[in-house]
């Protein structure tokens, strides 16, 4: 599509106060690993809102932890491609581009204005090798406490009132002491990951956490004082987690909050989906905060991507639903039913207490980091975790072993 009618589209989008009926309907195929409740509800506010434009929403759904990305590209290869797919991973659009199939999106960003109204992470995190490719739909902070309220309150304690990991340590023997774990953590690969990308981020701020799990690997911040201040506050997360711990599921972890066993818990913000399920409400049951005293937040963007060498119609079908997906109303619809928070600063409609807590974070651009997930080379994460996963569960192992692993797997992945 050329950039004339690209900024035609958009002009069309910017003048009217509703979501317009396309010119064309068309059958768009919609791939994606949604199945739980929160998420099915979430995904039926897209479907309603772009069928009435008249296309039809015909899904590909498979459920979560299947190896996604390799499905949906055995579907590309195999000559039967969606048109729309979620995915975040910036090799798959970096596939997409070899095989001539990739479908840039910058000049239809620019032409409708939309990137004013993103935060920074969520523009870096939809951008591939200079093009914008992917059309975010909600962001999840990756390091979020989330507290219950009456716990707090009858131990005496305001987590609010902290300001640093230290002040929040500091109150652990006496939550201890009341016969509450201090701090719930599921200790599974993939949750150690993930808390330790967030301490890098609170504890190490940007330029280090962007040398270790951005774009460009610098492996001279591998054996750095920021990687031991990491490793050192991973190690103490470590000792303050219960017997319990051990390979217990993020949801499961988050109910031991939510009944009152655990005071908190430090994870992705999709939390609050387990909190509304079960009833309570923000800024009453319980709270969210960003780690205390953090200096910068990590920031997962649920995206989707749009295939390119389409027809005309197809072509206007996909930015359809791209105008679908950030539309204000639409954004803040959405994020009620998934729990996450809209990805448009300027969502339209009711935004919880959380969400509102995570939209004030984003406001500043040195405040917020993207999820590696969309940054990094996938081999050189995985060794992280492993490494990672081996220094949380072997407690005799020192943070010089683990950078001396880290800086061997650097060799040997991207040196």
């Amino acid at each position: 599509m050329t950039t004339t009618r690209l900024t035609r589209f958009a002009a069309a989008l910017l003048c009217g106060t509703a979501i317009a009926p396309a010119a064309m309907a068309e059958e768009v195929i919609i791939f994606h690993n949604w199945s739980s409740g929160p998420e099915v509800a979430a995904l039926n506010v897209l479907k309603d809102n772009f069928e009435a434009m008249g296309h039809t929403w015909t899904d590909i759904a498979i459920p979560h932890d299947t190896g996604s990305n390799v499905s949906l590209l055995n579907l590309v290869t195999g000559g039967n491609p969606p048109n729309v797919f979620l995915e975040s991973s910036p090799g798959f659009y970096r596939d997409l581009a070899d095989m001539g199939l990739a479908r840039p999106l910058t000049d239809w960003y620019e032409a409708g204005g939309y990137l004013e109204h993103l935060p920074s992470s969520v523009i870096d995190s939809i951008t591939v090798d200079g093009e914008i490719m992917k059309i975010p739909t909600a962001i999840h902070i990756d390091g979020m406490v989330y507290y219950n309220m009456d716990v707090a309150e009858e131990l005496g304690i305001d987590p609010a009132a902290w300001d640093s990991l230290d002040a929040m340590f500091a109150d652990f023997d006496t939550i201890r002491e009341a016969g509450v774990v201090p701090i719930a953590i599921g200790a599974q690969q993939w949750q150690i990951g993930y808390l330790t990308h967030a301490i890098a981020a609170s504890v190490a701020g940007p330029e280090f956490y962007n040398a270790i799990y951005g774009g460009e690997v610098n492996p001279d911040m591998i054996d750095s004082e920021e990687m031991r201040l990491t490793l050192d506050w991973l190690r103490r997360f470590q000792e303050a987690a219960d017997e319990g711990s051990v390979n217990r599921d993020w949801n499961v972890t988050t109910n031991m909050v939510i009944t009152g066993d655990a005071l908190m818990q430090i994870h992705g913000d999709w939390m609050k989906g387990e909190w509304t399920a079960a009833g309570k409400v923000a800024g009453e049951d319980f709270g969210c905060m960003q780690i205390p005293g953090a200096i910068a937040v990590p920031v997962t963007v649920d995206a989707w991507g749009v295939l390119g060498d389409q027809s005309e119609a197809m072509d206007a079908a996909e930015l359809d639903f791209a105008s679908v997906v950030l539309d204000p109303e639409v954004q803040a619809q959405f994020a009620a039913e998934k729990g996450s928070t809209p990805v448009r600063l300027d969502a339209a409609g009711e935004i919880d207490a959380c969400s509102q807590a995570v939209l004030g974070y984003l406001e500043d651009p040195e405040h917020q980091v993207a999820n590696p997930h969309t940054m990094v080379d996938a081999d050189w994460q995985s060794s992280l975790w492993d490494v990672l996963f081996n220094y949380w569960s072997d407690p005799s192992m020192t943070a010089d072993e683990a950078i001396e692993q880290m800086k061997s797997n650097y060799d040997l992945i991207l040196g």
